[in-house]
């Protein structure tokens, strides 16, 4: 991405299910036509990314509901579709629509060429997506040739592009933990590109937009838990599929849920404190057992063993609105929250139990009122927390005189002074070294982060200094002096990964890593002072 300028436009959808309000008087907005833009943006290209996956899985194992998976995903493109119409003209929707689903439809033909072992056809579909993201490139440029830069988007679709056919071919290899790794990678990006672009809109048209912004640490938060919460809802309704088919992948789908909820249990302690977040993730955890055992009940025609289950789950609904009304008394209404409850565990249920009774369009229906249905608590959630610490999410991140930065690898949760954001490539180690996101790092600081895919250079720009690094090379410049790195530059998930101990001792932080938890943090007391630190 090359800054903050260059975006998909999308417009928001009404949300058809509203979690009620959990707080009615904010001093700080999560809501209004700006965030609910971003928050819609990332809850539709979302979405296309898991059930293009979950699409592209179906086909391959030739399953009797490939073909609801895939209405799914058409029901999907119709809305992106919609929300286009509604900011350019129905004439520009209907240019959009066929462009959009063309790239769908080659991926359906890399599924069947790959299925026929056709190396030619899935070379052939390689190609036709190329074409795609150029046209798709040139038909944002058109439609706002100031904020949308051709180059910019079609190097994002060339991300998306192969977030999903990583992410497929590891399906097909049987390599599950990654399949399922590649397929989160691929539904954050989708958010990071909300995260990133969705202002494109909102500066084309400035008068809808009044005094409003789509980026605030409340509407940060707002985004973070709803890409959160909305892959729960996904995850947990594949690997119940899994779990009652005796598929080869299900425990690396349980896995994949098991890790969005240590990154949402990771969000929660970054507002309420570790203890909270420990407690947080015990309750959450249980009811995703409880689906594990009424699925298992279900297989085995055990109706006292699916009762039980039920029974188990609305006595999980009590504890966790409990948790959160003691967390926030005054925001957090207990009763509101279990209702709310309620209806997540009867959209999950409904969704498997239409999957069972071979029901798929139903079961496809329920899962996209699932998956919105979470969007909308996020909104809620995230409008009672604001409420509660108005001084953490009043106005534009800041950097305080002292900055700290916390991360942990195999994570995608970056907590900046107390604020989490969420990277769509998380830290990890290689050749004993922790690497990170060179942009997520850069712009954590206040820096400018640009991105030049013909030269592959990255530039990091704060206080008048400029950092230059270029893929493939063990060495940097800054302000034109070079420096050794020690290890080449590279490519990962999409993103320049700079080696963390390099570029946080450049930048002058202190680096503090715990053994126990693999977390790592940066502190330092005077931020974005790059010419300083030597």
């Amino acid at each position: 991405m090359k800054g903050l300028r260059s975006k998909l436009a999308i417009l928001m959808l009404c949300f058809s299910l509203l979690l009620p309000t959990l707080a009615s008087a904010h001093e700080v907005k999560t809501t209004g036509a700006a965030p609910d833009l971003r928050a819609a943006l990332g809850q539709l290209l979302g979405e296309h990314a898991l059930l293009a996956i979950l699409a592209m899985q179906k086909g391959y194992d030739g399953a009797p509901d490939f073909g609801d998976a895939a209405a799914a995903l058409g029901k999907n493109t119709d809305d992106l579709t919609a929300a286009i119409a509604s900011v350019y003209g129905q004439p520009a929707g209907d240019a959009f629509k066929p462009i959009w689903s063309s790239h769908i439809g080659y991926f359906v033909e890399y599924v069947k060429a790959t299925a026929a072992k056709d190396e030619a056809g899935r070379q052939k579909a390689i190609a036709e997506l190329e074409d795609y993201r150029l046209k798709q490139a040139d038909f944002f440029n058109m439609a706002n040739p100031t904020y949308f830069d051709k180059t910019v988007i079609a190097d994002g679709l060339k991300m998306h592009i192969t977030h999903l056919l990583d992410a497929f071919n590891d399906y097909v290899n049987k390599d599950y933990d990654k399949a399922y790794s590649d397929a989160r990678t691929a539904y954050a990006h989708m958010f990071m590109t909300a995260d990133a672009l969705a202002g494109g809109i909102e500066a084309q048209f400035p008068a809808k937009f009044p005094a409003e912004t789509v980026k605030s640490p409340g509407i940060d938060l707002r985004a973070g838990l709803g890409q959160l919460l909305g892959e729960h809802a996904s995850l947990a309704v594949i690997a119940m599929q899994k779990g009652i088919d005796g598929a080869p992948d299900f425990a690396a789908a349980a896995r994949a849920l098991g890790n969005n909820t240590n990154d949402l249990s990771a969000a929660i302690a970054s507002v309420y404190g570790q203890a909270a977040g420990d407690a947080f993730n015990t309750v959450w955890s249980s009811h995703i057992g409880y689906f594990v055992e009424y699925v298992k009940a279900t297989g085995a025609k055990d109706e006292a063993g699916r009762k039980n289950a039920v029974a188990e789950l609305e006595d999980y609904r009590m504890k966790q609105a409990a948790f959160f009304n003691m967390a926030n008394p005054m925001y957090f209404d207990t009763a509101t929250i279990a209702d709310g409850l309620k209806m997540h565990i009867t959209h999950l249920l409904e969704a498997f139990d239409s999957y069972v009774n071979k029901d798929f369009t139903g079961a496809y229906t329920f899962e996209r009122t699932a998956y919105a249905h979470m969007f909308a608590t996020a909104s809620a959630l995230a409008g009672g927390i604001v409420a509660q610490f108005p001084e953490k999410f009043h106005g534009p991140v800041t950097m305080s005189p002292t900055t700290s930065i916390w991360m942990k690898i195999g994570s995608g949760a970056l907590t900046i002074n107390g604020t989490t954001t969420w990277m769509d490539v998380a830290p990890f180690m290689k050749d004993g070294n922790t690497f990170i996101p060179l942009r997520y790092l850069g712009e954590a600081i206040g820096a400018e982060v640009t991105w030049d895919a013909a030269t592959q250079t990255a530039w990091v720009k704060t206080g008048g200094n400029t950092a230059t690094f270029w893929i493939g090379k063990p060495y940097m410049e800054l302000n034109g002096q070079r420096k050794d790195i020690g290890t080449p530059i590279f490519l990962h998930g999409g993103r320049t990964q700079v080696p963390l101990r390099f570029i946080t001792e450049l930048l002058g932080w202190d680096v503090k890593w715990n053994d126990a938890d693999w977390s790592i943090t940066l502190t330092k007391a005077m931020a974005m002072d790059m010419g300083h630190s030597h």
